[in-house]
């Protein structure tokens, strides 16, 4: 029962930790937008489609001219109107050369220290810049990366690099999420940030008394016309930026309880196996209860009133854990960058609420059936042996019912395999994972009685007369096995589910790298920074280059001749980008679609709107001309670089964008001259990667860099979530121990004699240790076939967006397999020790 409680306790705790972390988090950022917006904001209006505000593709934040704050002034009912300078597209390096950027996702912020960062920010140490050679950091920046007063400061910009000395440490008044902030003087923000003077990125307006923020909006949207500017209350900016955040925590919070529902799941054959094993052990005293007047529904009451209290108590104990669980999740999450406060720890009356909820509910639906079970002992149960007859009809119907599922889920299976749309291969596969799942359960009594004679005759024989007791054990109640192994199973199936399908992602992209990609040296930045000026330009300069493509994506509406349109990013290259990807064509040379007034589409929508070769299409540069370009190549949709993507030269983007709002390239593709090999080649690397030391925002790889690059992202997140599967696997062991705890009490006698005619201590743990590897194996058996099924069918789904390549990751495998032998092992320690603990004599007299 304790073990029931602690399986309860661990999904409960999971499930309240996420709760509580993630409201936490929100209540951080809320309270941070709360305090740092103006009454009403002006700002400068994003460029184009895709483009943000904060984060624009040019690397230049919108503006708003200088005359632009005067006017503002002036609108009845504005206390007063400061124009501000932020930019996020920035990166800021110690004298050190080293990013001192967060790595957690959250921005670096260079702005311009003006009377309404006092909202949120306090001076604790130094004083606030004065002069281009001065600038001030935050305290959590400071303190991370050991800054003080004093230090030089490269900011990175796409204006140019300047530097500054730290001349104050500015304090979060509320808790920083983990942004890197950095402040100068107003006139040098506009002249190193925007590259002039009489520019802002917006003005932070206050109200006079009495004046409301929808009034004061409504009179400056009069003064400088609604569509000119982005206006936003203090109200619209905390919900826009509690909107754009919230959908980030969303996913987090429904990621981590899908484990926690799937750890409920687990929970629920370590309940139903409990109470089977216990109603079973207690069928004479039920019966006993039964003779002397108890009903059905007594019995049945008492069971699940037994389980209620169960739940209820481990879910109270999962509550408390939870609350400890988020407060550890948030100490984690400052190791990686983002600093959280136990000051804002966040429990919502509803968390609780939900955890007793989900705890009592899941242990009784669980204790249901053994409880209904208990209500049908019969009173002449008093008279016979510990344990009743099985139903041979109702074993058959099971049976039945299990194959029926097993055989939709594999249809399901197949049909996703076989599938041409994404959407619908998706439905199925998703039918398939559930109905094959819930089959190998209904029917994992049968294949117990199969399954576990084949693994025994490989693991048990050699073992002699313990090793066929062993198997005969497991093979004495198949459903109880069957049950205890599915706990196993519906992890391990995920496990390896997941397994197949990042392998396939990491051969599928080697394979299209070494098929597709020309170029020797991949130039980017990992967190989706585009390439500055400058830094493009030291690539550009290294004497061993053949050559250096710039790759860019640019805004536009297209139209067809068929009249229809659509917004899309345009590829915009430089003609040797033909020479770096390798595209096969369904019309046309690659190299033509840089050729002037050219373009190229990809075959799907060529197929769809009837184009051919020559036909012109309407071009409508998103902030620049509207032009005609004609189709000089149509490449073929297929894999997933650049699928689907139309191609233009850098040229034309150029000729048509202005260059304030052309999208900077976010990779370049550099390849050696022809004949460097060996050392020569390796000499060109290492100059490249020189260049571009001076930035350490962008990363230079080589192919086989890029391959262990993709190979080590997968392969963290796949840990990630193998961690938050290990608390399922963890329920599923718990599962284990209490079947063998359980079916020990259970034949006490009959350990007693076997005993007696000369059994030793050894030998019965042995049994033990080895009826539970039989399981556990059992169990991974079923499960990494099942999840190797969903991984192939998810692969073949997955082959429609380019992932073509199925790798089946056998050591990954063959490695859990054998892990599950030392789980079974391991689950087996206390029960084996506990029963070569017993009295022989006391064992033999038990009833």
């Amino acid at each position: 029962m304790a073990l029931s409680a602690v399986a309860v306790l661990l999904s409960v705790a999971f499930v309240c930790g996420t709760l509580v972390f993630t409201d936490t988090m929100n209540a951080t950022f809320e309270k941070l937008f709360a305090t740092t917006g103006a009454d009403v904001t002006v700002s400068g209006k994003s460029i184009g489609a895709g483009d943000d505000v904060e984060n624009p593709a040019n690397a230049r934040p919108a503006t708003i001219p200088a005359a632009a704050v005067a006017k503002v002034s002036t609108v009845q009912g504005v206390e007063s109107a400061q124009g501000s300078v932020v930019s996020l597209s920035v990166t800021v390096v110690n004298d050190r050369n080293k990013n001192v950027g967060p790595t957690s996702g959250a921005p670096t912020i260079a702005a311009s220290w003006n009377d309404n960062e006092l909202k949120s920010m306090k001076v604790s140490s130094g004083h606030e810049p004065r002069g281009p050679t001065e600038v001030m950091v935050d305290a959590d920046t400071a303190k991370k990366h050991g800054l003080k007063l004093g230090d030089e400061l490269r900011t990175i910009a796409v204006t140019g690099d300047f530097r500054a000395k730290i001349s104050g440490i500015a304090t979060f008044k509320v808790t920083n999420p983990g942004a890197t902030v950095v402040y100068f003087d107003t006139a040098t923000a506009q002249r190193e940030l925007l590259g002039a003077p009489d520019l802002f990125t917006n003005i932070n307006v206050t109200a006079k008394d009495g004046v409301s923020d929808e009034q004061l909006k409504a009179g400056i949207a009069s003064a400088v016309g609604a569509d000119t500017f982005k206006l936003q209350t203090a109200k619209e900016s905390a919900d826009q930026g509690r909107k754009d955040v919230g959908s980030f925590l969303d996913i987090m919070k429904y990621v981590m309880l899908g484990f926690a529902l799937i750890a409920f799941l687990v929970g629920i054959f370590l309940i139903f196996n409990t109470f089977a094993m216990l109603v079973t052990q207690r069928t004479r005293e039920i019966g006993l209860m039964r003779a002397i007047g108890a009903d059905s529904g007594q019995v049945l009451k008492s069971v699940v009133v037994e389980a209620f209290l169960l739940g209820l108590v481990g879910s109270v104990l999962g509550i408390g854990a939870g609350v400890g669980l988020a407060v550890g999740l948030m100490k984690l999450m400052g190791q990686m960058g983002m600093n959280l406060s136990t000051d804002d720890l966040t429990i919502a009356w509803t968390t609780p609420v939900i955890g007793v909820v989900l705890g009592v509910v899941v242990t009784v639906v669980a204790a249901f059936v053994p409880a209904r079970r208990a209500g049908k002992v019969s009173p002449m149960a008093a008279l016979r042996e510990t344990g009743t007859p099985g139903d041979r009809k109702a074993g058959m119907r099971r049976a039945l019912l299990g194959l029926v599922l097993t055989g939709i889920g594999g249809a399901g299976l197949f049909l996703a395999s076989a599938a041409d749309d994404a959407t619908a291969g998706s439905a199925w596969l998703g039918l398939g994972v559930v109905f094959s799942l819930i089959g190998f359960i209904v029917i994992g009594p049968l294949l117990a009685a199969g399954v576990v004679r084949v693994l025994s005759g490989a693991v048990l024989r050699p073992f002699g007369s313990i090793g066929r007791l062993a198997e005969r054990n497991a093979l004495r109640n198949p459903r109880r096995t069957g049950a205890t192994a599915a706990a196993l199973m519906i992890g391990l199936a995920l496990v390896a589910c997941l397994s197949v399908v990042g392998s396939s992602m990491v051969a599928s992209a080697t394979e299209e790298l070494d098929k597709k990609v020309g170029a020797d040296y991949i130039i980017n930045s990992q967190t989706g920074q585009p390439l500055m000026p400058q830094a493009e330009q030291a690539v550009r300069s290294v004497p061993g280059l053949d050559h250096v493509t710039a790759y860019r994506e640019v805004p536009a509406k297209v139209t067809a001749p068929d009249g229809s349109s659509e917004e899309v990013e345009l590829g915009a290259n430089d003609p040797s980008y033909a020479k770096d990807i390798r595209r096969k064509m369904v019309a046309g040379e690659h190299a033509a679609a840089y050729g002037k007034d050219s373009m190229s589409v990809g075959s799907e929508y060529a197929t769809t709107h009837g184009i051919k070769l020559g036909d012109e299409l309407t071009v409508a540069f998103t902030g620049g001309n509207t032009v005609k370009l004609k189709v000089a190549a149509i490449t073929l949709d297929e894999g997933s670089i650049d699928k689907s993507i139309k191609y233009v030269s850098t040229a034309l983007a150029e000729a048509n964008v202005p260059a304030d709002r052309l999208a900077r390239p976010f990779m370049l593709l550099a390849s050696a001259k022809d004949g460097q090999k060996g050392a020569q080649k390796d000499a060109t690397y290492a100059a490249v990667k020189a260049a571009v030391a001076e930035h350490p925002q962008y990363t230079v790889r080589d192919q086989t860099d890029y391959k262990q690059a993709i190979q080590d992202q997968v392969g963290q997140l796949l840990n990630m979530v193998y961690g938050l599967l290990g608390l399922a696997i963890i329920v599923a062991i718990l599962g284990v121990v209490n079947t063998l705890a359980l079916s020990v009490v259970e034949r006490t006698r009959e350990i007693g004699l076997m005993r007696a005619i000369g059994l030793s201590r050894r030998q019965l743990r042995r049994m033990i240790r080895l009826e539970s590897v039989v399981i556990a194996l059992f169990g991974a058996l079923l499960g990494l076939g099942l999840g190797m099924g969903w991984g192939a069918s998810a692969q073949q789904l997955l082959a429609l967006e380019g992932m073509n390549v199925l790798e089946i990751p056998w050591p990954t495998i063959l490695g859990v397999f054998a892990g599950s032998a030392l789980v079974g092992l391991l689950a087996a320690l206390v029960p084996a020790f506990r029963a070569g603990r017993m009295n022989v004599l006391n064992a033999i007299a038990s009833e």
